[in-house]
């Protein structure tokens, strides 16, 4: 049974038709990255999925029930935690502030965040905008987890960040998959999603161009060039 899923989705922005039929699923437990070059529709997907952006037809389930009707607040509710694109870090909260807003449940609490983030204990008093942009992720991270989910979604998990932090987000998401949460994560490295994902998706032009174990697309050598850019 799929922790979330999503049955032949289309997505329109307006009269462009962004998602074209798209099939996907996690299951408790799974991590799944998602891939694809800019624009073709990763983002789409996962604001579909949470509600954010409402499909045109297709059919969206959350532990095997319908969720076309519950608004994102209800979906988030269900244990999913979000990090988005861009972070979406409140500029006005401290760290603290922004991590503890979020808190719910007992397994994630501010003690293992700032355990798991050493940078950010440093760092508690700062105000959102006053962080680097690796330390905005890792607050994004670390307020995500703190709403204690099942299911940690990250859109660009680590998009233009140096190379030490993305070693540190990329250990982070190991921690997380071994704690049995699952996990949807975007990006584009290919070798580092398949050291890591239990299965790829890749998508073209709002369609599934590839959806299996990440060996099988490290054997499509030709896809990875085309669509991936490798």
């Amino acid at each position: 049974m799929a922790l979330l899923e999503g049955r032949a989705l289309h997505t329109y922005y307006g009269a462009s038709h962004i998602l074209r039929g798209v099939d996907f699923a996690v299951a408790p437990g799974e991590t799944v990255g998602l891939m694809g070059r800019n624009g073709m529709g990763k983002t789409t997907l996962i604001r579909t999925l949470l509600g954010l952006v409402t499909p045109r037809s297709g059919e969206i389930r959350i532990d095997d029930a319908a969720a076309d009707r519950l608004s994102p607040h209800r979906r988030v509710l269900s244990g999913i935690g979000y990090v988005p694109e861009g972070r979406a870090i409140f500029s006005t909260l401290n760290v603290r502030e922004n991590l503890t807003m979020a808190a719910r449940g007992k397994a994630w609490t501010l003690e293992r965040i700032l355990d798991l983030f050493p940078q950010l204990a440093r760092r508690l008093d700062n105000l959102g905008d006053q962080l680097s942009g690796g330390e905005q992720q890792m607050l994004a991270i670390g307020r995500a987890l703190m709403t204690n989910p099942r299911l940690l979604i990250l859109d660009e998990a680590t998009e233009g960040l140096a190379p030490i932090i993305r070693q540190e987000i990329w250990r982070t998401i190991r921690l997380v998959r071994e704690s049995g949460i699952a996990a949807v994560i975007v990006d584009k490295n290919p070798a580092t999603m398949a050291e890591i994902a239990d299965r790829i998706i890749v998508l073209v032009k709002g369609r599934v161009a590839f959806a299996g174990r990440p060996a099988a697309l490290l054997a499509e050598t030709d896809l990875m060039h085309r669509h991936l850019g490798v």
